[in-house]
């Protein structure tokens, strides 16, 4: 086989030391003896990797470099990155990691492994799991910072992320990682071995990693140690250990008492108790210093994992023009959220569910000493241990397929066919929930039996098994035993599986006066189906927690692409080179029809040291199953009801248009108590989503001076629009939609109890969303010549974020932060890589850095916390007056990463590590959901590890 050569290896291995997004000329000219390879971003072959759209790179020893355990904390580094999910999600995190460049989505970032489509994550689908690569497999990473639908298809709008894996290991290479917070906590290792031969026709490797990621608790670092910093308790929940409590003297139904819930004295209002309380030594709720709960401490601020993987590649050469090859990885991730304990809300309690609603406790209950109904219930079960989330999760992933190449009439030609499999197969387990069935009895008659036993029914219909829950008591009032009966464990499935059938070839087709005319073309078949089925009592809404339905569901297409590249001139003048490139993808979805998709692109190099380059893509975004097809399932969001007075609701602050609008829903005049921070809502799936398109333009120039040697800059802009993007409102958008801007969409996609509360409201996938984005990207790579001192090399990239806009408003979101939004917005995010080398030692110094953002504070200055916000006394004009529009700075964060590395003459590599090593904390932010800091930033805390390699 002529596809892989030891001198093109080390050729490329040169240029993602200096990263190929700016490849100098001196590498280009050595390229032109190479044999061909196919880089990211195109489909044929060529021995040049410059190419007409930008590609970062980063190498093994660029990754190594990072002192991670993770290929999802390594790619959430990158400077194109936005925000999605990590490790540091703990209250709506799954164990997963994702990449969004541009900040467009996760779903909108397209994950290749080898140069194929990697299985979407767990449940139904949508973005990709970087957690379920094998760290120790990868080799490199790069990144194409473009739009290529043409190229390979949906969900590349935003750019790509190609995986490589090692392969052709010839030798065996060990390595062991540790590493903990200077706190103590957080502690990570990671082991791995990579054992393989290479020979004239046969090459075989294997290897096996595990690594463990440990928990760092949120009460163990001051800015996570209550619900929002500098408040204390106040914004905990008034749903508490000690309970929250109320009688009806009247009729109870379905959560509707036909009187005024009173206290035990009969006076109206709530009654709660303290620790060690009687269920008859009852007070006042509101009156005690622990009727509002600081959860904070019971969650992880850096949630655990533990993965294992095994990996394997393999080739031979059938014939000296055909070789069969297969790559096989296995990955098991285990990995755990944890949040306070559950809330039990029943009757009246704000919140409850449908089930929920018709429960409460009985006066003929032993526990229950006052003789009346109690019809609100709101009690926080501390005695659980908490609500402890566990994810169990397989990977699959398998490609096999024949390669080869011909020559006809001195063209090369080179093909392949083949199978690709992938499957994700999750099976999740939830501690800490409560059974509605089981409370009905628990909560209901109950007596005591000639033994002093307590037993649930009456004496003539004792309820078999059943113990009574004494919620009356505060903390330590429910037993273990009452536990045993009434709360369950969760067990859900997911799986989501993808196969693909591909065939490829590639090659040359006549001379252009600036050489041959080249093409790829080829066929792709791929089916995708997943299923999500929960536990019988989440289906049945008949739990404490989220309920949702189960749902599966699968799709099929079929795909034809072609590929030129036109090489126009070269060696002229004002042309040493000048390429044109064009492709396009023909895609049939047997759920929403056809779609076409083009792209165009250029190189141009006017002289040696200056390459132009330009492009334009037309792209698009199938709706992943779980956007289809998703049953309907229970969200609890932060909302603060614009018609409460309460939790920020800003009743008071409204016109009277406004107000007039809550009034005709039911809402007192005055307002109402919310009750609740966290409402329950219900999402869920649309098959009638269409796919969302998009339209890409990238120019940008390549500088690769004579006179300054190991020196070269690369500047691009990039501009993105997508039209009918998929968007899933948040309850607290859909309410301030109604309210204050009267859209009488919004208004009818929730209604309310009596009283004024939210009693339903749903929140599904719209292709309502226009979304542009525009940008820099900037990256400087500098190798310095030898000196006595030893080598240095630096490499800087840098992202500038100039707009985010949706819908044609004209609202540049940059630098605005909206938790519930798009989250971080950064107009800049640049890394900055020191390497130096002298013999056997060498150290690295990285900086990272993200820019300032203003957030919405206005909620705090409504709850009497205004000194809080950097600019409290802000207005803006609105068509009814100004309205004050409070603003926080969430400050620029620098931070600083270091390592020192000894070769030892053992064949040994040692590195000593400290990320964050000058202790930066993260900006105090006062609307993120669940903290007080985004989870983009670091975890505070100096992060030390110490890196062992030994190769054999």
């Amino acid at each position: 086989m002529n596809c892989k050569t030891s001198k093109l290896r080390d050729a490329i291995s040169l240029a993602l030391v200096v990263s190929a997004s700016a490849t100098g000329a001196a590498f280009a000219q050595e390229a032109t003896t190479l044999d061909k390879v196919e880089v990211t971003g195109s489909r044929i072959k060529r021995t040049d990797v410059e190419t007409s759209q930008p590609v970062f790179s980063l190498s093994r020893e660029d990754i190594q470099a990072q002192g991670l355990t993770s290929i999802g904390d390594v790619i959430q580094n990158l400077t194109a990155n936005g925000s999605t999910l990590n490790a540091t999600f703990n209250n709506g995190g799954n164990g997963e990691t994702r990449v969004s460049l541009r900040n467009l989505g996760a779903n909108r970032t397209l994950v290749l492994v080898n140069g194929r489509r990697w299985v979407a994550g767990t449940g139904l689908g949508g973005a990709t799991d970087l957690n379920t690569i094998p760290t120790a497999a990868v080799e490199r990473i790069e990144v194409l910072k473009d739009g290529a639908s043409a190229i390979y298809g949906s969900d590349a709008i935003a750019g790509v992320v190609n995986v490589i894996l090692r392969t052709d290991f010839d030798g065996a290479e060990l390595n062991a990682y540790y590493g903990q917070f200077s706190q103590g906590d957080g502690s990570r290792e990671s082991y791995d071995i990579t054992i393989g031969s290479s020979g004239e026709r046969f090459s075989a490797m294997f290897g096996a990693a595990y690594v463990k990621e440990n928990p760092v608790m949120a009460g163990d670092r001051e800015i996570s140690a209550v619900p929002i910093f500098n408040t204390g308790s106040d914004f905990g929940s008034t749903t508490s250990p000690n309970g929250r409590f109320a009688l009806c003297s009247g009729v109870f139904t379905s959560g509707a008492c036909s009187v005024d819930q009173t206290r035990p004295n009969g006076v109206v209002g709530q009654f709660g108790y303290d620790e060690g309380q009687t269920p008859a030594q009852w007070r006042p709720w509101g009156a005690g210093v622990n009727d509002v709960y600081n959860f904070a401490p019971d969650n992880y601020l850096l949630t655990p994992q533990e993965r294992k993987s095994i990996f394997g590649q393999a080739s031979f050469d059938i014939t000296d023009n055909v070789r069969f090859t297969a790559t096989g990885t296995y990955n098991n991730r285990r990995s755990e959220q944890l949040l306070a304990a559950m809330p039990i809300v029943l009757g009246t309690g704000p919140g409850a569910g449908v089930q929920a609603r018709t429960i409460s406790i009985s006066p003929n209950s032993v526990y229950n000493p006052f003789g009346q109904t109690v019809s609100r219930i709101q009690r926080r079960a501390v005695e659980t241990g908490g609500r402890s989330f566990n994810q169990n999760v397989d990977t699959f992933g398998f490609v096999g397929a024949l390669e080869g190449n011909f020559e006809i009439a001195d063209r090369y030609f080179s093909w392949d066919v083949g199978y690709s499999y992938g499957r994700n197969d999750q099976n999740d387990t939830t501690n800490g929930l409560f059974n509605i069935l089981a409370l009905r009895n628990a909560l209901g008659p109950s007596f005591i039996d000639g033994g002093g036993v307590a037993r649930c029914g009456t004496a003539g219909a004792i309820i078999e098994g059943c113990v009574p829950l004494n919620l009356l008591g505060g903390v330590g009032s429910i037993t273990p035993e009452m536990l045993a009966y009434s709360t369950f464990v969760a067990h859900d499935e997911f799986q989501y599986e993808m196969k693909q059938w591909f065939a490829n070839v590639s090659g040359e087709l006549f001379e252009l006066p600036g050489g041959m005319l080249a093409f790829a073309a080829g066929l792709e078949h791929r089916t995708e189906s997943g299923y999500d089925s929960p536990d019988a009592l989440i289906a049945s809404g008949n739990t404490t927690g989220n309920s949702r339905t189960p749902t599966s569901g699968q799709y099929s297409l079929d795909e034809a692409y072609l590929e030129l590249s036109a090489p126009l001139l070269r060696d002229v003048f004002l042309a040493r080179e000048l390429e044109l490139s064009v492709a396009t993808r023909y895609s049939d979805y047997d759920t929403f029809g056809d779609t076409l998709n083009s792209k165009f692109g250029f190189k141009w190099k006017p002289f040696d040291q200056l390459l132009v380059r330009g492009s334009w893509a037309e792209g698009f975004r199938a709706p992943s199953i779980s956007e289809l097809y998703s049953g309907v399932a229970d969200s609890f969001q932060q909302i603060a009801d614009p018609c409460s007075t309460t939790f920020g609701g800003g009743y008071n602050g409204l016109t009277p248009d406004q107000r007039a609008r809550c009034h005709g829903q039911g809402v007192p005049v005055g307002g109402y108590d919310q009750g609740n921070s966290q409402i329950r809502i219900s999402v869920g799936g649309n098959p009638n989503l269409l796919p969302e398109t998009s339209t890409s333009k990238t120019f940008g120039m390549v500088w690769s001076p004579t006179f300054l040697s190991g020196f070269d800059i690369s500047l691009d802009w990039w501009n993105i629009e997508i039209e009918g993007a998929i968007t899933a409102f948040s309850g607290q958008e859909i309410l301030d939609d109604c309210i204050r801007n009267n859209n009488t969409q919004a208004c009818g996609l929730y209604n309310r109890s009596g009283g004024g509360n939210i009693d339903t409201l749903l929140a599904a996938g719209l292709n309502l969303d226009v979304i542009e984005a525009e940008g820099y990207d900037l990256t400087v790579n500098y190798r310095l010549p030898e000196t006595a001192w030893g080598s240095f090399s630096f490499s800087w990239d840098t992202t500038y974020y100039a707009s985010y806009e949706e819908n044609g408003d004209g609202n540049n979101q940059v630098g605005e932060y909206d938790d519930a939004n798009t989250a971080n917005n950064w107009r800049i995010r640049s890394n900055l890589l020191t390497r130096w080398e002298m013999g056997d030692w060498g150290a690295t110094w990285a900086a990272r850095f993200y820019s300032k953002q203003d957030e919405n504070c206005q909620t705090m200055v409504d709850y009497g916390y205004a000194d809080l916000c950097s600019d409290p006394d802000r207005y803006i004009d609105t068509p009814e007056g100004p309205v004050n529009a409070a603003q926080n700075r969430l400050g620029g964060a620098t931070y600083h990463d270091a390592s020192v590395y000894w070769k030892a003459p053992w064949n040994a590599k040692i590195t000593l590590g400290v990320n964050n090593i000058l202790d930066k904390d993260p900006p105090v932010s006062y609307s993120t959901f669940a903290n007080s800091f985004d989870p983009q930033y670091d975890v505070p805390g100096r992060f030390m590890y110490l890196q062992y390699n030994q190769k054999f």
